[in-house]
């Protein structure tokens, strides 16, 4: 390398890697796209080639996953540092991420372990694509499996099982979300045994919801979900197939700050309590 390598060029690389691309790096650095083509070159010429440009993005090279794996404790720091700095300003937001329905259950009971004044704030990221904790995209998520990566740490709240509900047991066909929509165990199980059964797809889950209770079809549900309040019924077994572990998990370097301690403690005892419907 001719000189020392620049922070903020690593932090920009990070984020470019994080958006997949330039423009998405645009929004979240607030960076031009001119100006992080040029920085990325000129990092470049520091390194060795980084990144393979195509017309869907960046991709990493070798080395560019290689320098990605070694900067990536730049991200926690820089968002430890932020904390600090505002420390004094009030409560901090605590990004927790979930599938769908544990996202509609945590929303609807997080007044059970959280009051304003706490030293965290919930700021919830529903999505049944998994967000990347180590890059600190969330700073919590509720797993369906034990953490493999050294730098998460995580604790087993539960067992969730799924089974078919729906506005009563005469209503048949299924209700799925679109072939193309971000897919989840109990949708590629309902795709592979039931396909011809589906009657009609929604693409998200709370319109989902709403027709099922319409009574145009059944939809697998996690049994906490279903049970909660949905205005359904259970008209099925559990699936077998479908039963998996749920675990909370955060970065092992950020879950002793305080407000994201605090929100582990706060979702331990919200996760680990009895569920409506999950026979606990």
């Amino acid at each position: 390398m001719k000189d020392d390598l620049r922070l903020d060029d690593l932090a920009l690389f990070l984020a470019v890697i994080a958006a997949g691309g330039l423009q998405g790096a645009v929004a979240t650095t607030g960076v031009s796209a001119p100006t992080l083509s040029r920085r990325m070159t000129a990092l470049e010429t520091q390194t060795g080639r980084l990144f393979h440009r195509g017309v869907t993005g960046f991709a990493l090279t070798a080395r560019g996953r290689d320098l990605a794996a070694t900067a990536a404790p730049l991200t926690e720091l820089q968002d430890r540092i932020a904390r600090w700095v505002t420390a004094d300003s009030g409560p901090l937001p605590v990004r927790i991420t979930a599938g769908s329905w544990t996202s509609r259950f945590l929303a609807r009971h997080i007044g059970q372990v959280w009051q304003p004044g706490a030293v965290w704030t919930p700021a919830f990221l529903s999505a049944n694509a998994l967000l990347d904790i180590a890059r600190r995209a969330a700073d919590i998520g509720i797993r369906s499996s034990r953490p493999t990566q050294s730098w998460l740490a995580g604790r087993q709240t539960g067992t969730v099982r799924h089974a078919a509900f729906a506005r009563d047991s005469d209503v048949q066909g299924y209700i799925a979300l679109p072939s193309g929509a971000p897919s989840t165990p109990a949708e590629r199980w309902l795709r592979a045994t039931h396909a011809e059964e589906i009657v009609t797809t929604a693409n998200h889950e709370s319109l989902a919801l709403d027709l099922a209770r319409a009574g145009i079809g059944r939809l697998v549900l996690p049994t906490f979900a279903g049970a909660d309040n949905t205005g359904l019924v259970q008209v099925g077994d559990p699936v077998p197939e479908l039963a998996h572990e749920e675990w909370l998990v955060s970065h092992h370097a950020a879950r002793d700050d305080p407000p994201i301690r605090a929100a582990l403690t706060a979702l331990a005892r919200l996760l680990t309590a009895p569920r409506p419907g999950d026979g606990r």
